[in-house]
């Protein structure tokens, strides 16, 4: 259950709509997921977030199907059920198959064992990895 309330389309003031508009116009699809409609209970947030997401996820020097990796994985290691559903969705959507969805967690769960086991001996950088 949402701690605020899904903003719907039709409900949504015209700020908000114009945002709904973009994430409509720019995924080429016919609905805003329920991530948008919760934080347009606060439309600069939804205004700001959507830009950064945008400008962030937009192609680069990293490819969008990497990119959306990188979301998968770091969504799993801060346990962000919502992100890494929504975020896999999309990685399917850019070329991301079974055996990669496979890899990546395999990836993510052992850097998350040995970042811990680093950590948790506070073992000191070796010279030549510093630049």
């Amino acid at each position: 259950m949402s701690l605020a309330p899904i903003i719907e389309y039709e409900q949504a003031p015209a700020e908000v709509r114009a945002v709904y508009d973009e994430i409509m116009t720019l995924r080429k699809t016919d609905w805003v997921n329920n991530f948008w409609k919760v934080l347009a209970n606060d439309p600069p947030t939804l205004r700001r977030i959507w830009d950064n997401a945008k400008q962030v996820m937009a192609p680069g020097a990293l490819d969008p199907l990497t990119k959306e990796l990188i979301y998968i994985g770091v969504s799993i290691t801060n346990a962000c059920e919502y992100c890494t559903y929504s975020h896999t969705a999309a990685a399917r959507g850019k070329g991301m198959t079974d055996a990669m969805l496979h890899e990546l967690v395999a990836v993510v769960g052992m850097a998350n064992q040995t970042n811990a086991l680093s950590d948790g001996y506070r073992i000191p950088v070796d010279d030549r990895f510093v630049p």
